[in-house]
């Protein structure tokens, strides 16, 4: 079984003392998304977890308790965003430098291959033009040179209740970089120069496009590949049904919920009213078997 911690929220930055109290228990309890009485009972057993995916933008909180995994010999990467959007987009992220910063030492800690850097997702606004992403990308690049292996793109996908919170700033105008085909061509060919250039491997993450002919093949999130060279695991894991249509991820399951996070990023699809969120987390007890109550 693997893990997922999780796409629904930002587990390593703001629940991290709950995680810990729930591996060392053995357990988690989740509830259904769609239906708040259909309870599951999830073991974090390390006879049966075969991997845990990270998902954050702050791994920090986490980090002083990875010894622990490391000693149940449950192995574990993560995927770690870093945009660099300005505040009216997202409110609480990490400062930039302060979000590389952590990210090199996650991956002197546990090393490259299991740090996966995110610039996702790629959303064009007045306030950060296409010139604006490809100055930004190529920095960040830089700077994680021999700190990861793998990059991740992917473009904004714009659900109603994503559009409806992007309506909300005031003075910012948005676009979907997929409508301008000459656009997303200088985009993509920017991204994967800067790559190869720091010794990135670009993905895509379950593109409506087909971005291999760029030389950028559709990546799988939950990687069976990879978590098969850390486990030396022999079993074919089945493709995940209940993800996006062009999502290539493996099954895994997700320990998160949904409008629990606290980064306050406008685009999300996870945490779309952030005063849900904000009241979530109030309820959040850490010796709970439930994230939420």
């Amino acid at each position: 079984m693997i893990i997922s911690a999780s796409r629904r929220t930002d587990i390593p930055a703001f629940y991290s003392k709950w995680f810990i109290n729930r591996l060392r228990a053995g357990f988690v309890q989740t509830r259904n998304p769609f239906n708040y009485h259909q309870v599951k009972k999830v073991s974090l057993l390390p006879q049966d977890v075969d991997c845990i995916v990270f998902w954050t933008r702050n791994p920090a909180p986490l980090m002083d308790h990875l010894g622990e995994l490391d000693d149940l010999k449950i192995p574990y990467y993560f995927h770690y965003t870093i945009t660099g959007y300005p505040r009216a987009l997202e409110r609480k992220t990490p400062k930039l430098d302060q979000a590389i910063e952590t990210f090199q030492a996650l991956s002197e800690r546990i090393g490259p291959e299991r740090v996966i850097w995110r610039y996702d997702p790629i959303l064009l606004s007045n306030l950060v033009q296409p010139q604006d992403h490809m100055k930004v990308f190529g920095t960040i690049a830089g700077k994680l040179k021999g700190h990861s292996q793998r990059a991740v793109i992917s473009m904004a996908d714009f659900y109603t209740k994503t559009e409806r919170n992007l309506d909300k700033i005031e003075g910012l105008n948005y676009d979907n970089l997929r409508l301008h085909n000459n656009l997303l061509e200088e985009f993509i060919n920017q991204f994967k120069n800067e790559a190869d250039r720091n010794g990135l491997t670009l993905y895509s993450c379950a593109e409506e496009s087909d971005l291999e002919c760029f030389g950028i093949s559709a990546g799988q999130c939950i990687d069976e590949g990879l978590i098969s060279r850390f486990t030396e695991l022999k079993v074919r894991f089945k493709k995940d049904s209940g993800q996006r249509k062009n999502c290539g991820c493996v099954k895994s399951v997700d320990i998160g919920a949904y409008n629990s996070c606290l980064h306050g990023c406008e685009y999300c699809y996870a945490t779309y009213n952030q005063n849900r969120a904000l009241t979530n987390a109030k309820k959040h007890d850490p010796e709970s078997p439930f994230l939420i109550e």
